[in-house]
């Protein structure tokens, strides 16, 4: 597998500036720019393949490529609601697989595209991208990300916000511990 690259991001962050604000009780708009940037981050620190915890809050698009063709194929996500295939053949033509062939199953690893016994694989053409799936995942809307995550987001953002210079060792402040708690039921088992 190729280290999956994002198609399309999520139109809305799980939190919004009034959410956010209400959290830091900030009560003026000089600073919802900087807060909306701490939205951002905050998100960016849990969401997707490289966030902590290797999953989608909010719906997106995502592309993984593999070298060929195998009866599972991992997806790096959790939570995944739609999927397509397309394919490199033999002769380096893309082609796309029918979605009659294959279905979306999840166990305790996470999501994988499975293909029906009926369904006879493709050669595919030697290269590391070969098969192409793009898939949706997260939890879906905004407001269907678990209030948990919400919390946790809140308090990073408050952490942000309150400790903007750079820490050193001289003025080291760790994460609140209530972070790691609230996500730890939502971090993605390690394939």
């Amino acid at each position: 597998m190729i280290r999956p690259a994002r198609i399309t991001a999520p139109q809305n962050l799980p939190l919004t500036v009034y959410e956010a604000k209400r959290h830091l009780r900030v009560e003026h708009e000089d600073e919802d720019d900087l807060i909306e940037g701490l939205i951002g981050a905050a998100t960016s620190h849990l969401d997707g393949w490289s966030g902590v915890l290797g999953r989608c809050l909010v719906s997106q698009e995502w592309m993984i490529a593999y070298h060929s063709f195998a009866r599972i194929l991992r997806v790096p996500f959790p939570d995944v609601t739609a999927a397509s295939i397309v394919y490199r053949d033999a002769d380096d033509s893309e082609q796309s697989v029918d979605a009659s062939n294959f279905e979306i199953k999840e166990d305790a690893l996470g999501a994988y595209v499975w293909f029906k016994d009926s369904w006879s694989a493709p050669r595919t053409y030697a290269r590391p991208d070969a098969v192409q799936i793009t898939v949706t995942a997260g939890f879906g809307d905004p407001a269907d990300v678990p209030k948990p995550i919400c919390q946790a987001l809140k308090l990073l953002i408050g952490h942000f916000y309150e400790n903007r210079e750079a820490v050193t060792q001289f003025n080291m402040r760790e994460l609140p511990l209530a972070v790691r708690s609230l996500l730890a039921p939502y971090r993605r088992q390690q394939l």
